[in-house]
């Protein structure tokens, strides 16, 4: 596939020049059937689709250190997984956590540690590029509270320089003001398993000597290894400093049995966490949570055949992939996520609205509907009959709001033999997201006013995840949901989401992408939300939000972002150019209805230029968020699904205009329709 420039441009293997809507439709439409074929070979016989989540070095890293610990090796595993981290180590020496970003301390520590483990020497060129590149970075005092608590687990870090996660939280009430439930549901899912740890400390230190005193640049001094308070003398994060030191003189006590709370906790804990494994693939069905579980359980003393640890461990392994030479591990599956925008990629593409593939997939989504009342309730308390979806295949506790919205986008247009079923579910899907509204009039993933921000000042919450804050993406894809519905703007839940939006516009025009990198997928998302419902688009607040879209534009007509602009504004919508990010823009671009304007011309003709024969695009690039600034994922369906959903934008405005323009449609461009 040839791609040349903005101004001759070879479509697919026809030669245009200076091309006109008409010619553009055509390319467009030869793109559009390509990926339609492509994707519906991808599709699984079961109705789903499904990409790989990829992820950095450190889940692996992680994993080695767990057998390890454990005790059980298995020799041939472990080399599978040496040659993956080797494989993910930069030439400077380190690992990173995202495509193209720089060595980070965490993952170059935990990577080193894993090879150490399994026998490389530390004479080694390669392990000693990444003792430089660790020292540099401060060494094993830099790393993140969960990292060293994984090291304090092999004797490798002081316990009582780990900041205190106490299974008393599980014991506060919903009346005190800051309570286990103000916590993002992922934190909770993780931080519970840890409490358990945390209380057992179950240390097995590790044979042979193996340290890693090299990493400690000032050796194990408490000035070094303690959390460094505020200069000023009273913040919160001192009073949570000085309350971390009030539990570990309380934690000599639990050690000897007569803490006051301590057994009753401990007890609700294990609970909380045996009764979350029931209807999900692990706890949370993610692998953080999924591998605290089980350090917790046998350090609870349950043996290795117990039927919960067997569970737990044939979980954790279902996320391999293991080939002849190599082993990665992803952080959880997305089939869910991904069948919806699929689907609904396929259905506005033009695939027809009786095709069985697209029925199987409908099917599907039903089936995967949650009619269960689970922990969501503790924040949202009101009285709606359970709905939801969540990301994964099973993981009943924890239905969300973007996953429920995209869900609902796919459902309201996709084929089905039993519409009566079909519809019952959209609409209960609705009234249930519907009251997930927060008070400032935005939608956050999980919860609802999870957003109390003194959690962030505890010890243990510098994984950057403790709150679930609403954010301008899910809010405006609810809104571009409604606005499909026909939902007035004078709704009064409308009007205080376009508040939110309004509210929440950078300086430039742009938005912040809590879920996807970053600005351009913010960006994008409320322009499309926002045209959804029919807003005047020529307002200057929006038409602002274009001319920054047209200004991080790539000389060769794609956009890219790096997630590096989560840590510095300097770089926002600056990157190489990728399909998903470009198809993001080129959609944002496509709510100002003006199918000829040469940034979406040029947009476009990246999109066509850069498809593989196949119907597939191909990319590199992490454009995925877990938790900003810590942990990133690369959706691997992302450069297939969103790339045809935005040709189809392109198609759908461009026909509009075509029309206009001639007074008849043209029949050259239509799509052929898929087999």
């Amino acid at each position: 596939m040839e791609f040349t420039s903005p101004d001759t441009t070879r479509f697919n293997g026809h030669s245009t020049g200076q091309n006109s809507l008409a010619e553009n439709l055509l390319a467009t439409g030869i793109a559009i059937q390509r990926s339609q074929n492509y994707l519906l070979r991808e599709q699984k016989p079961e109705g789903y689709w499904i990409g790989e989540l990829m992820v950095d070095s450190t889940i692996v890293s992680d994993t080695v250190a767990y057998h390890h610990w454990n005790g059980k090796v298995d020799l041939e595993w472990q080399r599978k997984a040496v040659n993956h981290i080797f494989s993910m180590q930069l030439p400077d020496g380190g690992w990173n956590i995202y495509f193209g970003g720089p060595s980070d301390v965490n993952a170059t520590i935990k990577a080193y540690l894993a090879l150490k483990l399994a026998g490389l020497p530390a004479t080694d060129a390669r392990m000693l590029r990444a003792r430089e590149v660790a020292l540099h970075l401060g060494g094993v005092p830099r790393m993140n509270t969960f990292s060293k608590l994984y090291l304090a687990l092999l004797g490798l870090f002081p316990w009582k320089f780990v900041p205190t996660i106490p299974c008393e939280v599980l014991l506060i009430g919903k009346w005190f003001h800051v309570n286990f439930w103000d916590m993002s549901n992922w934190s909770r899912a993780m931080l519970v398993p840890l409490a358990i740890i945390n209380h057992f400390k179950p240390t097995r230190p590790l044979p042979h000597g193996v340290n890693l005193n090299e990493l400690y640049p000032e050796g194990f001094r408490e000035r070094e290894l303690a959390l460094a308070p505020d200069p000023q003398w009273f913040t919160w994060r001192n009073f949570f400093l000085w309350l971390d030191r009030l539990h570990k003189f309380a934690e000599l006590f639990a050690q000897n049995g007569i803490h006051p709370f301590r057994k009753r906790a401990l007890k609700r804990a294990e609970e909380w966490m045996l009764e979350r494994f029931e209807g999900s693939d692990g706890l949370a069905a993610i692998f953080p949570a999924m591998l605290n579980a089980l350090i917790a359980l046998k350090a609870l003393g349950y043996p290795d055949d117990h039927p919960q640890i067997k569970r737990a461990e044939r979980e954790l392994k279902k996320l391999e992939h293991e080939t002849a030479d190599s082993v990665r591990i992803e952080p959880c599956f997305s089939p869910v996520w991904d069948t919806a925008i699929v689907a609904t990629a396929l259905a506005e593409s033009g695939l027809g609205s009786d095709h069985p593939r697209l029925k199987k997939a409908t099917e599907w989504l039903m089936t995967k509907e949650i009619r269960f009342r689970g922990d969501w309730q503790y924040k949202n308390p009101v009285d709606v009959e359970p709905s939801g979806w969540v990301f994964e295949f099973e993981n009943k506790w924890n239905p969300d709001v973007d996953d429920t919205a995209m869900v609902l986008l796919a459902l309201r247009q996709v084929p089905t033999d039993n519409p009566a079923q079909r519809d019952e579910c959209f609409q209960r899907g609705l009234r249930w997201m519907m009251t997930f509204q927060c008070k400032d009039g935005g939608w956050a993933a999980f919860d609802k006013d999870c957003t109390k921000g003194i959690l962030e000042k505890v010890p243990f919450a510098d994984h950057n995840a403790m709150l679930d804050p609403e954010c301008a993406d899910i809010t405006a894809r609810i809104l571009e949901l409604l606005g499909y519905e026909n939902v007035s703007v004078d709704n009064p839940q409308v009007k205080k989401g376009l508040q939110f939006i309004r509210e929440h516009q950078e300086s430039d025009g742009s938005w912040y992408g809590r879920w996807g990198v970053n600005y351009i997928y913010g960006t994008w998302q409320v322009l499309r939300g926002l045209r959804a419902l029919n807003l005047n688009m020529n307002q200057p607040w929006l038409l602002k939000a274009r001319d920054w879209l047209e200004s991080v534009q790539n000389e060769d007509g794609g956009w890219g972002e790096r997630c590096n602009t989560y840590d510095d504004l300097v770089f926002k919508g600056r990157g190489p150019s990728t399909p998903s990010q470009t198809a993001w823009a080129v959609m944002g671009l496509c709510a100002f209805d003006d199918p000829q304007r040469p940034s979406i011309v040029r947009g476009i003709r990246y999109l066509t230029g850069t498809q593989n024969q196949d119907g597939s695009w191909s990319e590199s690039e992490t454009t995925g968020t877990g938790f900003p600034r810590v942990f990133y994922l690369k959706y691997d369906m992302y450069r297939n699904s969103w790339p045809l959903l935005a040709l189809a934008t392109y198609a759908k405005i461009a026909k509009v205009a075509t029309v206009k323009s001639n007074g008849h449609a043209h029949r050259d461009w239509e799509p052929a329709r898929a087999s």
